[in-house]
């Protein structure tokens, strides 16, 4: 059953993201946008659903996020709470922006630092997920404005020709999950 994400029992204004080393070792917790503003390096998770027809889920951030706001990305982006693994971060937050239950993999965890808008900076150890869901999504509208499905065709050409439109993140992890998942 899709519970609408304004039921649920979530913890989005919980601000504290974790501090790790390169090694995913938990070194502390800091205020979210602290860690933003510092360039720490902290865990976040990354998860790409799929349709049974192999198009990839993708969200457009909301209008009023703190950084990249508008732009299209995976199907969820955000950090685990401190005391949470990944995949369970992963699993709640994919119910939470998008409305959406689904088994969800590991795939791989990589490190990245960019230079976003307003003088942040990403400086994440991402953990990325992914899953095949036909569910219709249920948007959290304070986090996600917009989703689409598009084909792993379509987004390679359309991040190769207008990158601006797509997060950081994105972008830099995009041909690589491209490359493990196969339908």
């Amino acid at each position: 059953m899709l519970l609408a994400p304004e039921n649920l029992n979530t913890s989005l204004n919980d601000n504290e993201v974790v501090l790790v080393n390169e090694h995913d070792d938990e070194i502390g917790y800091m205020p979210k946008l602290e860690a933003h503003q510092k360039g720490v390096l902290h865990r976040a998770i990354s998860v790409f659903i799929f349709n049974s027809k192999g198009e990839i889920l993708l969200q457009q951030r909301a209008m009023g996020k703190y950084h990249s706001e508008g732009l299209w990305s995976n199907t969820c982006c955000s950090h685990p709470l401190p005391h949470e693994s990944p995949a369970s971060g992963a699993v709640r937050r994919l119910q939470e922006e998008m409305g959406i239950q689904a088994s969800l993999e590991f795939l791989y965890s990589f490190i990245y630092k960019a230079e976003l808008e307003n003088g942040l900076i990403e400086h994440e150890l991402d953990h990325i997920f992914w899953g095949i869901s036909d569910h219709e999504p249920i948007i959290n509208t304070s986090e996600v404005s917009n989703y689409k499905y598009v084909t792993i065709e379509e987004l390679k050409t359309d991040l190769e020709q207008n990158p601006a439109r797509y997060t950081e993140w994105l972008k830099i992890c995009f041909d690589e999950v491209a490359d493990k998942i196969k339908f």
